[in-house]
């Protein structure tokens, strides 16, 4: 049994199915592809303000990751920390496997940050500056094509496995130290000799409170807090027609703490995200559409130590403050914020950079984002600003806050079993990854892993 059919549950039922002949169920507590609608999505809009439940962007076929822009980051420097677990060799050859696979149902051919002199060229002039680029090769679906592929993935498995959609599970069974199935919120009981968990970061609260239930251990990752920057796209031009995405990493010279470059969207538009009753902001890039602007993330992760344990709990507060302050989002002028002044309607229409985002409410930011992350992020655009002039400009548009909660994570084995016996906890909601690929490549492991076991028998 899997649970979840987010990227990390769909290829673990496809490599458990593409080679052997076992009854796999796959449950998902969203729709299917085709029946998952936002009563509030639009164009630039990516969220809920009403409070589906399940909500259709979070939950269904597919996962969050259905109704992201689609970049498939072929590196093993980013997306999780699933090294680990398989070394760092092991995941390159993951990380080629399933890419593969994601060019068989549809992704494209073309990768992104393969041309090695530029990609030099910009690393050394970013070492000059302060900043060290990683080394990220993407191949970009887009927001308008992820959604086929994952459905192509869903047409492949048709007969292989069972999946039961709007399926919710309560609690996972064990019996002496092993699995035994899985107790559904209607009532029912599925027995299974092997369960794969990929709740995703929907389901990741319930997975730590299985994980609590049932004595597992568990880390705390950090949180990533920050601002999405939006500026003109021939601002950002020397590096995305080279690389579509920079992956920058920067250490403050006021705190020391590690700011870097998230989820970069060439001619993209910023959108929002619903995370239970708080509104984030994000962004996407479409391969049918362009904007005139360029937007991307700044984030300060931070770790927190002893005896504080709630760090997704810490992020949502500071949400929840813009949310209060602005009703969702609020946007301001860099210029506005480095005077201490807020942005009010007029003077976000004289701005020479056009936000993309149409419903957020003009502010300051300096009301909610702590000091030391505030000052972290104005180190980095002045930093930033000399490898790509332009970026620390006046009108260059802050939308806050921009959060990125990565769940706790179990106590695995290197195969992602648990202490319980044939029980895998994989994906973004076991705090193993942190994106597409390496969420994919979890799956595989486990799936791998639980192969091995099932033959034997």
């Amino acid at each position: 049994m899997i649970i979840g059919a987010g990227p990390a549950g769909i290829f673990a039922a496809l490599e458990l199915t593409r080679k052997n002949s076992f009854s796999v169920l796959l449950v998902e507590k969203g729709f299917e592809m085709a029946k998952r609608r936002c009563p509030v999505r639009g164009e630039g809009l990516v969220g809920c303000e009403i409070g589906c439940r399940p909500c259709s962007i979070t939950c269904g076929w597919g996962g969050a990751g259905a109704f992201s822009d689609g970049k498939l980051t072929l590196s093993p420097e980013v997306g999780g920390w699933l090294a680990e677990y398989t070394g760092r060799p092991g995941l390159i050859k993951l990380i080629d496997y399933v890419d593969k696979l994601y060019v068989e149902f549809g992704a494209p051919t073309r990768v992104h940050g393969t041309d090695h002199d530029k990609v030099e060229e910009i690393a050394q002039r970013a070492k000059q500056v302060g900043l060290r680029l990683v080394n990220a090769p993407i191949r970009h679906m887009g927001t308008d094509r992820c959604p086929l592929v994952l459905e192509a993935m869903r047409e492949d498995l048709n007969g292989n496995v069972e999946v039961a959609t709007r399926m919710a599970v309560e609690r996972i069974m064990v019996s002496k130290g092993r699995v035994t199935g899985v107790a559904l919120q209607d009532g029912q009981q599925i027995k299974a000799r092997v369960v794969i968990a990929a709740p995703g970061r929907e389901g990741s609260e319930w997975l730590m409170g299985q994980a609590q239930e049932l004595g597992l251990g568990m880390v705390n990752n950090a949180v990533d807090i920050g601002l999405r920057v939006e500026v003109p796209a021939i601002v950002m031009e020397p590096l995305t027609s080279t690389l579509f995405e920079s992956k920058l990493v920067y250490f403050s010279k006021s705190f020391e703490d590690e700011v870097r470059t998230f989820c970069m969207n060439p001619n993209g538009y910023v959108s929002k995200e619903a995370y239970g009753d708080v509104i984030t902001v994000n962004g996407h890039s479409y391969s049918d559409r362009e904007s005139g602007n360029t937007n991307f993330a700044l984030l300060v992760s931070t770790r927190f130590t002893e005896p504080f344990k709630e760090p997704i709990a810490y992020g949502k507060s500071v949400a929840r403050l813009a949310n209060l302050l602005g009703g969702d989002i609020l946007i301001q002028r860099l210029g506005d914020l480095q005077i201490g002044q807020r942005t009010t309607v007029e003077r976000l229409n004289r701005s020479t950079v056009r936000p993309t985002l149409k419903k957020c409410t003009p502010g300051d930011l300096s009301f909610v984002l702590p000091y030391r992350h505030l000052r972290d992020l104005l180190d980095m655009l002045e930093t930033l600003d000399e490898l790509v002039p332009g970026v620390n400009s006046r009108d260059t548009l802050l939308y806050g806050v921009e959060v990125k909660f990565y769940s706790a994570r179990l106590e695995l084995s290197n195969e992602l079993e648990t202490k319980v016996k044939n029980l895998y906890a994989v994906g973004d909601g076991a705090g193993v990854t942190r994106g597409l690929v390496q969420a994919s490549a979890s799956g595989v492991v486990a799936a791998r892993a639980a192969t091995k076991k099932l033959r034997k028998k």
